[in-house]
Parts: structure tokens; sequence; C-alpha cells
């Protein structure tokens, strides 16, 4: 993967996160200001970006294996042999 993270780092930010956001969510009053409810806000988006990043590494690959699946089954088909 090229990116910024390994998925190795980002399976174990992601854990650290969520316990993140779930410890801050409980206090008392926390979201009582704007500037609280724009940092939930990200730190949601960031859970939310991580696990996509997740998601899209596999689902490429997923892909581009079924367009090389199709491709083999097209060029079978056009010379006759399926």
């Amino acid at each position: 993967m090229h990116g910024i993270l390994h998925t190795s780092t980002i399976d174990a930010i992601a854990p650290e996160l969520t316990a993140t956001a779930g410890s801050l969510l409980l206090q008392p009053g926390f979201a009582s200001t704007p500037l609280r409810q724009i940092l939930i806000a990200l730190v949601a988006a960031a859970i939310v970006i991580v696990v996509g990043r997740i998601v899209l590494a596999i689902a490429w690959k997923l892909v581009t294996i079924a367009a090389i699946v199709v491709a083999l089954l097209l060029l079978l088909s056009t010379s006759g042999i399926v």
C-alpha cells in the first residue's frame, strides 16, 4: 500500500480512536460548546475515513480480480473455447 499509513498501523490506531471518541462523549456536558461539537464531528469523520480506507484497500483488489476474470472469460468466449 502506498498510503501514508500501513494497514497494520491503521488497525492499531482505529481502536484507540474509537475508545477516545467514546470516552469523550461520556463526559457530562462535553458537547455543550460549538468547538466541542466540531471536535466530535472531526473525530467521527476521522473514524469514518480510517474505516473507509481499510474497506477500499480490500475493495479495489476485488474489483481488479473481477475485471481480470471477466476479461479472460470474454477472450475465451470470443475464441470459441467457452
